[in-house]
């Protein structure tokens, strides 16, 4: 029976981030890097416009393994977005992170719960089991006052 992680998400920074903004969802372990940003995106209510990459860490400054398209200038060496979930962790002593549009920098930290569960059949997967904070801006638009 495939594991299901539980998987909290966080905004650590980005250029409008101006409160604080937390998920909890549902994946299979099974799901792979490329369609959990798409369930990020989804659920932040970004536009999908924007280069982005995955990479563990002990923080957001210092990059062990970076998961996403190759660096063209070869200066990193690079895991594909079809790594899934259960490739990933368990990683001990670092942290995931969501890099996000290599401009605004939006970074989220993606910590992995312990308890451990299973899929359900009849339900879909990934799933939003809470929410903190209101969706930022990705674009805000500034208006004269």
């Amino acid at each position: 029976m495939k594991e299901l992680y539980t998987l909290t998400i966080e905004l650590e920074s980005g250029m409008y981030a101006d409160s604080e903004w937390k998920r909890v969802i549902e994946a299979p372990e099974d799901l792979d890097l490329f369609d959990l940003h798409l369930f990020i995106q989804k659920i932040i209510g970004f536009d999908n416009d924007h280069l982005f990459e995955f990479f563990v860490g002990k923080n957001w400054r210092k990059r062990e393994r970076v998961f996403g398209d190759e660096d063209e200038y070869g200066f990193e060496k690079r895991e594909g977005l079809d790594t899934m979930l259960n490739e990933v962790y368990p990683i001990t002593g670092s942290k995931l992170f969501y890099h996000f549009d290599f401009g605004d920098s939006w970074i989220f930290r993606i910590k992995k719960g312990r308890k451990k569960k299973h899929v359900e059949k009849g339900i879909t997967y990934p799933k939003v089991i809470e929410v903190e904070g209101v969706n930022p801006e990705q674009y805000p638009s500034w208006e004269d006052e």
